[in-house]
C-alpha cells in the first residue's frame, strides 16, 4: 500500500525532534510524511525545509500562509495526499508523544483486516506497555471520552489520541470535503460524519473502526492541552452532535488551496 501521513505543525521550532524524524524517514521508506506548517510565526518552516532536504523521496512540506487550526491543517494535508494517489493516509502529532515506532502496528491491522478502514490509537495503560500520562490529563481525558462515546453512540475509548490511519475510500473523501466546524475535537467530528454517510454498505462505524492500544505514549513538556480546554471541547461536542452535519452527495474535487505553498 502507498502510505502517507500528515504531521501538523504550529510553532514547533522549540519542540520538533528533527533528528528522530530524519532517522525515521531514512530508515523506514515504507511511509511518506507530509509536514503541514499551519501558519507558524517562528522557525518551523525552516526546520521543515531541512527535514525535506534530508529525505526528499519520502518527505514533503506544505505551508498554510495563515493559521487555520490543527483540524484544517490535517484536512488539507490528507486531501493533498489523496490527490497524490495515497492508499492509506493519516495524521501523527508533531511532538511524537506517540513514537513513530507504533506506526507499523497500525499498518498491520489494515493489511490483515480488509474490512477495517480506520485505525485509531488508544492510550490504555496496560501491563507491558509504556503509556505515561499525567493524572489530571488522564482524568479529564477519560471524562471527555465517556461523554463523546455517549454522544456518538459508539463504544470508543479514546477519541483524541493524535495517531490515526485511514484507508482511502470514497466515504473518507466525502468526510474531508467540507471544513470541520471544530478546531479542537475534529476527530469526534470525523466519527460523527462517518455515522451520517448515506449508503454506507449498511455497516456501523464500529465495524470499520479499530482501536489499537498503543505500545508507547508519553506526555510531552509544554503540551498545548490545558484543563481549561475541557469546557470548550464540551461545547464543540454539543455542536457536533446536534448541528447540521449533512454530507455532500458526491465526492469532492481535490483542488489545492491558493493559500498553500509546497516544497
Amino acid at each position: 500500500m502507498k502510505v502517507a501521513v500528515v504531521v501538523p505543525c504550529y510553532n514547533e521550532a522549540g519542540r520538533l525532534d528533527v533528528d528522530a524524524l530524519t532517522r525515521y524517514l531514512t530508515r523506514h521508506p515504507r511511509v511518506d510524511l507530509l509536514f503541514v506548517d499551519d501558519g507558524s510565526t517562528d522557525a518551523t518552516w525552516e526546520l521543515l525545509q531541512q527535514l525535506v532536504a534530508a529525505a526528499p523521496q519520502h518527505a514533503a512540506a506544505m505551508r498554510l500562509l495563515r493559521n487555520a487550526g490543527k483540524a484544517e491543517a490535517v484536512r488539507k494535508g490528507m486531501l493533498e495526499l489523496i490527490s497524490r494517489d495515497a492508499e492509506v493516509v493519516g495524521f501523527w502529532d508533531a511532538d511524537l508523544a506517540t513514537p513513530l515506532s507504533n506506526l507499523p502496528l497500525f499498518l498491520d491491522v489494515l493489511e490483515e483486516n480488509p474490512g477495517i478502514e480506520w485505525v485509531i490509537g488508544s492510550r490504555v495503560r496496560l501491563l507491558g506497555r509504556r503509556v505515561e500520562r499525567r493524572a489530571v490529563r488522564h482524568y479529564f481525558g477519560r471524562a471527555f471520552a465517556t461523554v463523546a462515546s455517549l454522544a456518538l453512540a459508539m463504544p470508543v475509548y479514546d477519541t483524541q489520541c493524535g495517531a490515526k490511519l485511514f484507508r482511502v475510500t470514497p466515504g473518507l473523501e466525502r468526510i474531508l470535503s467540507l471544513p470541520f466546524t471544530s478546531r479542537w475535537i475534529f476527530d469526534v467530528e470525523m466519527m460523527r460524519r462517518l455515522s451520517l454517510l448515506d449508503g454506507f454498505d449498511c455497516r456501523r462505524p464500529s465495524d470499520v473502526i479499530y482501536e489499537l492500544p498503543l505500545v508507547e505514549w508519553h506526555d510531552v513538556k509544554n503540551s498545548r492541552v490545558r484543563p481549561t480546554d475541557f469546557p470548550r471541547a464540551l461545547l464543540e461536542l454539543i455542536r457536533i452532535r446536534f448541528g447540521d452535519q449533512r454530507m455532500p452527495a458526491a465526492n469532492p474535487a481535490l483542488v489545492r488551496s491558493e493559500t498553500v505553498i509546497m516544497s
